[in-house]
């Protein structure tokens, strides 16, 4: 059972200035939680109900976090998604390991949307990149909807906030998202790198680009206005992969 002090602190957790406060953030959902408990990450709790216990008695069967019986009912009335059938943990924010700018980064100028963010963090765990650093004005990546979208990728990569420009001067090679940039197709990209995308509206910032060593760009063959920055960044990665493959 959820007691009320328990609701309202899951529930108040819904919020980045008390997920701040208490360094705690919610994970909701089986895909999710599963990837949590198989991670280093510290668990204080977990509320499942007895369907989610019986299937998973054995990556439940771990001392270091709490298990509390509920109902359906209880996580629908404490968490984001009525969808919610199964289970909700509550885990500490891992504090940020510093960056290495010898791997290559994945950089984002005031990325708004949560579930952009969240399919953003598993795009960069399929192709393999460890980092993400957002300017301090992007979603929070412990909002429940980014945590959701990841599909416990959020267990993998690392998301940093602060001033892009403190960092593009410190990478081999920096490539910036733009649509006036050389085409991807003929670009031969170097690591380690940065790739940088923009906002979902206005792209990179001015001042960002004029510090880029090179834009690029996802050639257009129909007449769309631009693509979504979650889709830019899956192309991005894949020919960055590509190329130095071949090299």
């Amino acid at each position: 059972m959820i007691s009320i002090r328990e609701s309202k602190f899951i529930k108040s957790l819904q919020l980045k200035k008390f997920r701040k406060l208490e360094n705690r953030f919610i994970v909701e959902g089986a895909k999710n939680v599963l990837e949590l408990i198989q991670s280093d990450l510290i668990i204080d709790k977990v509320f499942a109900t007895d369907v989610f216990v019986n299937t998973h008695r054995h990556e439940l069967a771990n001392p270091r976090f709490a298990l509390e019986l509920v109902t359906e009912r209880e996580l629908n009335k404490v968490g984001v998604f009525t969808n919610n059938n199964a289970v909700i943990a509550i885990a500490q924010i891992p504090a940020s390991k510093p960056l290495d700018y010898s791997q290559s980064i994945l950089g984002f100028d005031r990325v708004k949307d949560p579930g952009n963010l969240g399919t953003i963090i598993r795009i960069a765990d399929w192709y393999g990149f460890e980092t993400i650093v957002c300017s301090p004005d992007s979603v929070d990546c412990y909002n429940p909807k980014v945590i959701s979208a990841t599909m416990g990728s959020f267990t993998r990569v690392q998301v940093i906030y602060m001033d892009l420009t403190a960092i593009i001067g410190k990478v081999s090679h920096s490539y910036g998202a733009t649509l006036q940039g050389s085409d991807i197709h003929e670009t031969e990209f170097q690591e380690p790198a940065l790739l940088l995308f923009g906002n979902e509206s206005t792209g990179i910032a001015p001042e960002l680009i004029t510090q880029l060593d090179r834009e690029v760009t996802i050639p257009a063959y129909g007449a769309a206005e631009s693509l979504n920055v979650a889709v830019s960044t899956a192309v991005f990665c894949d020919n960055f992969r590509r190329v130095l493959k071949q090299k």
